[in-house]
């Protein structure tokens, strides 16, 4: 019997006229409905004409998470007065709950996209709705942009439905641009608030530091289990409470011990016992009840009971490090949105209240909404799938937000590794088989190549050990995890069988023989070889002064106590390297040997001479490497390639400069000479800055560059003379030199003064009777020098760039300060009219 006395209270059900409305007039829609409010459950039946006079229909709705399937499912089912299967069913990996009378079906993203990938029309469904558009995961995002396809190309009837709570509603109606030219889609407002709900700020103490990668502040952890607390003592009913992760969620439990509570902890590892007694409410004794949770329950579930919700105010996101391949996960502050939703947990079933760990002042600073996952996380996946749909730079694709294009090509240079993808980055036949797996492109090469060296099913077994990380309690060893996923019975081992017979029949239909011989090997080369051929690039060598390297160039480090630790090579399945971080931290690896190493990662193997400057020399030598991990290496001596050596030279300059040739003294000054003719005239004298002369060495060093083979021999070349051969003598310029920079002037005593040219003028340092008689300052190259006045001693007396004013201005000063100092040397009252002398007054009468 269906319950319409619960469907009446929905506050949806008003826009439900309106949507249907939208649907028939334009085929898209947007409904924009607050948490809570029942967009999820009544909508697609509505959608279905299994309530209300709407039309018969076909509904396939896709949610991003298994639990919220599962839940949504149910909870629709049991609207309806019936059991998941009949009318209302669920798909997930590993399991299906659907009849011949399913009208609504509930999937995962990545199920919908597997569908679409085998049957772009979606033959049999007539309406797609798209929950939770607003958490902008990568599998729902790239699903939207499929279905636009789909609808343009080949369904134009099929209708599309984009909903959330918190969506950027505008956006998503300009993607979902209707095909008869008439604008955006329409966009359909609830204006049901659900319950509503109080907003608490409960803000930490003063000195609580910043998560930074999965690291979380222990004071803040005691702080949200405080206002666990004092939210049980002021309210009635059950507590659901967000932290960040699985970690946070056992630490936060611990402190909670004692509390008149039952303390469950809710995430998307959570055994399916545990999951369903969340969603099910408290049992027939009533307890009260504290719900730990992971962002798996700020959407698209009720969580019976519930009254309270307490926001630690963190959530995690995924983040990539394309070069190395290696993923990390950050904590950052949860965005406006999801706090929305995580607030409207409290709201679904009477009015609420929500603890938000924060100040508020805080609250406005916040993301509107989540990082969207295409901007941060790994794209091999979502690549691969682009190219078997046709599009492989996905330029055409209707996306919010385009891919990156370093992640693209790195993704890119991933698939081409495997053979997914061939050299225009079109699908390969290869690669349609591996996107039809349901698995990570990694994981199907290591599935496809896998099960013929070592056995269907023995590489099905430790791939779906790969494609969801073990729990921590199992140990870093991938051989051992497996004996202990084979052993045990807690919910992770019944998932992992699941997963490994569904890609056992996966396999099995694409992949023969290879069995018998398989058996040959143990598991512990078994586990080695399939980690390897999925994540080639962190094969590790053992360094001689600890930790690892990986052929990525990632050093790694394995956790104290490892049983691993003693092995020479590793494959490392799981390891994360967060920005604080010099090496990667190993999460989860096998034992692999050198010949096992070097056949999975067999693309990254190359032999060649490597000359290059190090250490402050030319080292030469012929390697073979793996990536970065050197297997053997020989000293090459003079035998090494001419252009290498000239190369690594010309590194050497770069790194520590031209101070590797000999400059003497004529050198330098010649340099400063040259450098200032470049700076006031331009060509066609020239730049003889580092950088320059580095790019021109092929012009002023050699022949003798290419004579050289080490750093002695940079010490012999006269860099004076190599200098004179960047002079323009084919202009006939350089003969000019001496004219227009000249290295020494004749001054009216008849002295030739040298002249410096390293500062940012032209410098003339002189004796001030010298000058006497000289009333224009001397120039070159046009340029008035400066002229620095010394006393009889030779130091300092008066700079000036304007005789003229300094005889007429400056000279008194100077005179009346040092000719009491100076009395046996002439200072003439008139300066400019006096006789120049470099000698005293006595000897300038002698000479008269």
């Amino acid at each position: 019997m269906i319950r319409n006395d619960v469907l009446d209270r929905l506050p949806v059900r008003h826009a439900v006229p309106e949507l249907l409305a939208a649907l028939a007039e334009r085929g898209t829609a947007v409904l924009s409905a607050p948490p809570g409010t029942g967009k999820t459950t009544l909508v697609p039946l509505a959608l279905a004409g299994l309530i209300g006079d709407g039309p018969v229909r076909r509904v396939l709705v896709a949610e991003p998470r298994r639990m919220a399937v599962r839940a949504a499912a149910r909870r629709m089912a049991w609207l309806l007065g019936e059991e998941v299967g009949g009318a209302v069913g669920f798909s997930v990996r590993g399991e299906r709950r659907t009849g011949p009378g399913t009208r609504v079906e509930v999937v995962t993203t990545g199920i919908l996209l597997q569908r679409l990938q085998r049957d772009p029309e979606l033959a049999g469904v007539d309406v797609v709705l798209l929950d939770e558009c607003h958490e902008r995961h990568l599998d729902a995002d790239t699903a939207m942009a499929f279905l636009v396809d789909v609808r343009a190309t080949l369904r134009p009837e099929l209708k599309l439905i984009a909903a959330s709570a918190t969506s950027d509603s505008g956006a998503w109606a300009e993607l979902l641009t209707v095909l008869d030219g008439s604008g955006p889609a329409p966009i359909v407002w609830s204006k049901g608030e659900g319950h509503g709900y109080a907003v608490k700020f409960a803000a930490p103490p003063s000195g609580i530091r910043p998560a930074h990668g999965t690291w979380v502040d222990p004071a803040l952890l005691r702080h949200v289990a405080a206002t666990v607390r004092l939210a049980l003592e002021r309210h009635e009913g059950d507590v659901l409470c967000f932290l960040p992760g699985t970690g946070e969620i056992a630490r936060t439990a611990g402190l909670l011990d004692g509390v008149d509570a039952e303390v469950l902890q809710l995430h998307g590892r959570a055994p399916a016992a545990v999951q369903d007694a969340v969603l099910r409410g408290a049992g027939p004794g009533g307890r009260r009840r504290v719900v730990l949770s992971t962002s798996v329950a700020e959407s698209s579930l009720t969580v019976p009971g519930v009254r309270i919700v307490v926001d630690s105010g963190l959530a995690r996101e995924p983040r990539t490090d394309h070069a190395r391949g290696l993923g990390s996960l950050a904590t950052v502050p949860v965005s406006t949105a999801a706090a929305t939703q995580r607030a409207g947990r409290s709201g679904r079933e009477t009015s609420g209240v929500v603890y938000r760990c924060w100040a508020e002042a805080e609250d406005g600073n916040r993301a509107r909404f989540p990082s969207p996952e295409i901007r941060i996380a790994d794209l091999a996946d979502f690549a691969l799938r682009a190219a078997c749909w046709g599009d492989p730079t996905a330029e055409g694709l209707a996306l919010l937000d385009p891919p990156p294009a370093g992640a693209m090509a790195a993704a890119r240079a991933v698939l081409g590794s495997i053979g997914a993808v061939d050299g225009d980055g079109r699908a390969t036949e290869r690669g349609v088989r591996m996107s039809r797996l349901g698995l990570h492109p990694r994981l199907g090469r290591a599935l496809l190549d896998g099960a013929p060296e070592v056995g269907v099913r023995r590489a099905a077994e430790v791939v779906a050990l790969l494609s969801e990380e073990p729990p921590r309690e199992y140990g870093d060893d991938l051989a051992a995890a497996w004996r202990t996923a084979r052993q045990g019975s807690d919910g992770y081992g019944a998932r992992w069988r699941a997963e490994a017979r569904r890609l056992e029949r996966s396999a099995g239909e694409v992949v023969g023989g290879g069995a018998a011989a398989a058996e040959r090997e143990g598991e512990d080369a078994v586990a080695g070889l399939v980690t390897a051929l999925a994540f080639p690039e962190r094969v590790a060598r053992a360094r001689e002064q600890g930790g690892y390297l990986m052929a990525s160039g990632s050093g790694a480090r394995l956790a104290e106590g490892s049983r691993l630790r003693s092995s020479r090579w590793l494959a490392v399945a799981v390891a994360d390297r967060t920005v604080r971080d010099a090496t990667a931290r190993v999460r989860l690896a096998a034992v692999v040997d050198e010949a096992m190493a070097c056949r999975a990662a067999g693309h990254l193997r190359s032999t060649g001479e490597e000359v290059r400057w190090e250490d402050g020399d030319v080292v030469a030598r012929s390697v073979d490497r793996l990536g970065a991990v050197e297997l053997t290496v020989r000293p090459l001596g003079a035998g090494a390639e001419p252009a290498l050596v000239r190369e690594a030279l010309l590194d050497g300059l770069r790194r520590e400069g031209l101070g590797l040739l000999r400059w003497r003294r004529e050198a330098g000054e010649l340099r400063e000479r040259l450098a200032f003719l470049h700076r006031e005239l331009g060509g066609p004298w020239p730049d003889v800055s580092d950088g320059a002369l580095v790019d021109r060495a092929g012009e002023w060093l050699e022949p003798e560059l290419s004579r050289a083979s080490r750093r002695a021999d940079l010490g012999r070349i006269d860099a004076g003379e190599a200098l004179r051969r960047l002079l323009p003598w084919a202009s006939g310029e350089a003969v000019r030199l001496d004219e227009l920079a000249p290295e020494r002037i004749e001054v009216p005593s008849g002295s030739r003064i040298r002249v410096e040219y390293g500062g940012e003028r032209p410098v003339l340092a002189v004796k001030l009777q010298e000058m006497f008689g000289l009333a224009e300052t001397p120039r070159v190259a046009g340029v008035p020098v400066l002229v620095h006045l010394l006393s009889p001693a030779g130091r300092p007396a008066a700079v000036t760039a304007d005789l003229a004013s300094f005889w007429r201005d400056g000279y008194r000063a100077v005179r009346a300060e040092l000719r009491g100092r100076y009395p046996k040397h002439p200072w003439p009252e008139d300066p400019s009219a006096a006789v120049p002398t470099r000698h005293t007054s006595a000897r300038l009468r002698g000479e008269r």
